[in-house]
């Protein structure tokens, strides 16, 4: 099912161009936001569409060199999650049961009509997936994501994100991954002393070739066992990270490691939202003062305009018994939703491990910084590890319920 604010990727496998002119017209009378991406080449069907991860892949019946349900057979096996239409010449209708057995979810006829074909998207967008689908997702997705952001820079966004990432490694002995998704201002590799010659750029520059060793190859082993995805320096990152690169990024972290964090910096884009859709809590952090707080008020509006549930979303004060700072009453009071943990002020703490290179969890744990960031860590394992116990519960308590409706 599509979010409410997610936009809509149309793969159209097609040697003719006015095909994808004639698409283009008809998508007209679609309201959401989407984008129509085209392949002439039925060869690169497939790599394009593990690169674009569309919701919708639309096949010609009318390939060059190929049969379209041969395409479709290879795109359903390896893009499962793409919803797969044939597109049929309306004297040959008689071919679009071959596409549906090859693994198209339904087909539409040529030439296009607007209105069939906004319906068709909407009804297809709607039907639920199928459950054995989603029990292998949910095998295959096994990490936690844990996404960290600010209204602000200043907060110590970046510090909590690597010790909290550390902090899971050493109680969890789990395997960690931190990505650096600060690609304004990336600070990660200072915060942990790293000196690594690759970063996201080169996983982009190999889009359609992801895989799991490709993304393995690219990340920097910090002393403490985490890998890091590093962000590039602003000037050498070519453009816009786009939304597929992301999600496709994020699934592969997901299978490799147990826990995927993201330092997630600002301005909040689309490509950010990828990043922040994908995970399975939100960490804001914040300072108590009166800029930060009228600045997440705003954010947390943000968060909710985009349909994510105050659950999902933690708030975190950092520096929280700075002199003068605002009450956790106060704050809560003015944001209306609850602290869910408060880091001591300890600023020469701080600066001192940011300056070394390394983090506070590490070398000054029994420190009041150090034990606060623990608790934090240990309240995050509690939530996401409780959460996942519940789910694989549900799924042998569904699994039950079908075995017997099935006898």
């Amino acid at each position: 099912m599509l979010g409410a604010r997610e936009t809509l990727r149309i793969l159209l496998v097609s040697a003719h161009e006015d095909l994808r002119d004639e698409v283009g017209h008809a998508l007209e009378r679609w309201t959401g936001d989407y984008r129509l991406y085209w392949v002439s080449q039925p060869g690169l069907a497939l790599s394009r569409a593990e690169e674009l991860v569309p919701q919708i892949i639309l096949v010609d019946d009318d390939l060059v060199g190929v049969s379209a349900t041969t395409v479709i057979r290879e795109l359903s096996s390896r893009v499962p999650a793409a919803a797969i239409l044939a597109l049929e010449d309306a004297d040959e209708v008689a071919k679009a049961s071959q596409a549906v057995l090859a693994g198209a979810r339904s087909f539409i006829t040529k030439p296009l009509r607007p209105d069939e074909l906004a319906t068709i998207l909407q009804q297809v967008l709607r039907q639920p997936r199928p459950v054995s689908m989603e029990m292998e997702e949910t095998a295959a997705l096994r990490g936690h994501v844990v996404a960290f952001c600010a209204p602000k820079g200043g907060t110590g966004r970046t510090t909590l994100a690597v010790n909290t990432a550390i902090g899971l490694r050493m109680m969890t002995k789990q395997e960690v991954a931190l990505v650096d998704a600060d690609y304004a201002a990336p600070a990660a590799d200072v915060v942990m002393s790293l000196h690594n010659q690759r970063d996201i750029s080169n996983l982009l520059s190999r889009a359609s070739r992801l895989d799991q060793e490709l993304v393995s190859s690219v990340l920097a082993k910090h002393a403490s066992g985490v890998q890091v995805l590093l962000a590039p320096p602003p000037a050498d990152l070519a453009g816009p990270i786009s939304v597929p690169h992301v999600q496709q990024i994020l699934m592969l972290l997901r299978r490799m490691f147990s826990w995927v964090l993201v330092d997630l910096g600002l301005p909040l884009d689309e490509m950010a939202f990828a990043f922040l859709d994908g995970a399975d809590r939100i960490i804001l952090s914040i300072l108590p003062e009166m800029v930060a707080l009228r600045n997440t008020r705003l954010m947390l509006d943000q968060f909710y305009e985009w349909g994510y549930s105050r659950d999902k979303v933690w708030l975190v004060v950092n520096r929280a018994t700075m002199k003068g700072g605002i009450s956790t009453r106060d704050m809560e009071d003015r944001l209306h939703i609850r602290v869910s943990h408060r880091i001591p002020d300890d600023a020469a703490l701080a600066t001192h491990s940011i300056n070394r290179g390394v983090p506070v969890i590490m070398n000054h744990r029994r420190s009041a910084m150090g034990r606060s960031l623990r608790k934090l860590v240990q309240l995050v394992i509690d939530d996401l590890e409780g959460a996942v116990e519940t789910k694989s519960s549900r799924v042998r308590r569904g699994k039950r319920r079908r075995a017997f409706a099935s006898d």
